[in-house]
């Protein structure tokens, strides 16, 4: 009995449908992947490139958010170049950047699912025959 149902799991492997080539990305997935992390609805999308480039951008603007969010809370005049107005400046820039970097990775992949298909449907042959 154990054979034969190794045999058939095996044979239900062996035999497989091959992956239909019409399956796209869901845009209402790829926005609540880029919702979650920043990044994540282009590594749904398949763009890994972009993933990257979105969170090491994200990640920089968080990480010059908090130096320069630290640098007010503890500053002092003899250590600081800069005047202690422009610390709060740059550290509300530096949030600003983040919140539209987070913002344009959920639209970007978004768009990005929507337009998937794209190539596939420009290259398709247009012409009707009429016989």
């Amino acid at each position: 009995m154990v054979r034969l149902s190794f045999l058939i799991v095996f044979a239900t492997l062996s035999f497989a449908q091959q992956p239909d080539s019409l399956i796209y990305p869901s845009p209402k997935k790829a926005g609540m992947y880029a919702l979650l992390f920043p990044g994540a609805g282009q590594l749904y999308n398949g763009r890994y490139l972009k993933a990257a480039f979105i969170l090491s951008l994200e990640g920089i603007s968080i990480w010059r958010y908090s130096e320069n969010a630290n640098s007010y809370a503890n500053f002092d005049e003899s250590i600081h170049t800069l005047g202690k107005h422009r610390y709060l400046e740059k550290r509300n820039k530096y949030i600003w950047w983040a919140a539209f970097l987070y913002l344009y990775g959920f639209l970007d992949a978004v768009v990005d699912a929507h337009l998937y298909p794209f190539d596939q449907v420009m290259e398709e042959d247009l012409e009707v025959n009429n016989q």
